[in-house]
Order: structure tokens, then sequence, then C-alpha cells
């Protein structure tokens, strides 16, 4: 059973994993790769409330009112659900000594959600299959999964400090 420190650890360490991904990111933009545009989440969120759920290119669809905003909020608003979904797949006793393989393994299986679901609907196609390279797309996903998931134990390990 979840206990109310149970949904609060899951909010942290979403919290946290989601921000140890946003650091990779920008770490990544020093180098010139691009991370993904949260204001191109947000644009196809609010596109949701019409019934439109897929775009052929989302960068061409109308701008909406609030969209980065609304794109970022969702950006740690799902890092929360995947560490709730993680720590509710976990034997009880992660929290109290998380494991790193774990959660690791988590990161890079979560990538099966960009890669089958937000690409294809953002009009990048299945695992980034319409980007002008997307092979580089492709590992650049997978690795910043990884990191969510690095993410995820060094959150639940900080976590125990408190």
């Amino acid at each position: 059973m979840f206990s109310a420190l149970d949904w609060l650890a899951a909010i942290v360490i979403g919290i946290g994993a989601t921000a140890i991904l946003d650091l990779w990111a920008l770490l990544l933009g020093k180098f010139g790769i691009s991370s993904l545009n949260f204001c191109m989440v947000g644009r196809w969120l609010c596109f949701m409330r019409y019934g439109k759920w897929q775009h052929l290119a989302i960068n061409k669809a109308a701008a909406q009112p609030n969209e980065c905003a609304i794109g970022w909020f969702s950006h740690y608003f799902i890092g929360v659900i995947f560490a709730l979904i993680f720590l509710l797949l976990m034997p009880d006793n992660w929290l109290a000594a998380p494991s790193f393989i774990p959660a690791l393994l988590f990161g890079l299986l979560s990538v099966v959600i960009p890669f089958f679901i937000m690409q294809p609907a953002l009009g990048l196609g299945i695992a980034a299959a319409k980007t002008p390279a997307p092979m580089a797309a492709r590992v650049k996903s997978i690795l910043s999964h990884a990191v969510f998931g690095v993410g995820l134990y060094l959150s639940a390990m900080v976590l125990l400090q408190f």
C-alpha cells in the first residue's frame, strides 16, 4: 500500500530525476546538441482539447497560448508519473535501499513512450524515423532516458539523507 510518504517520495524523486535530465540537456546544448522543445509538447497538449492528437509537423501547427508553460509543466508532471510507476513496480524496501540497476533499466524502458507515442504524434515518426537524422535522434532519446533512470537513483539517494 502506498503511504503519504511514498507519494511525497514519488514527487520528489520525479522532480529530481527530471531536473537531472534537464541538466543533461543543458550539457548537450553546450556541444550544440539540441533538446526536445517543450513548447512543442505544450502545443501538442493544447491541441488535444480540439480532439487533434496527431500532427504531420507540430512545429507548423498554430502557436497556442501558454504552450511553453504547459509543455514545461507537463515535462515535470510526466517525470513524477514515471517515478510513481517505477516506485509502484519496485519492492517496498527500494526506497529504504535504492539500487542503481532497476532505476537505470526503468529509465531505458521508458523510452518506449517517446518512440511510440510522442514522436509519432508530433509528426516525427515512430522512433524519430521522419527526422533528418533518425539514428542520432534515437541515440539521444535512449541516452536521455538512461540519464532519467540515473536521476531516479540519485534522487532517491539524496532523499535518504532527509
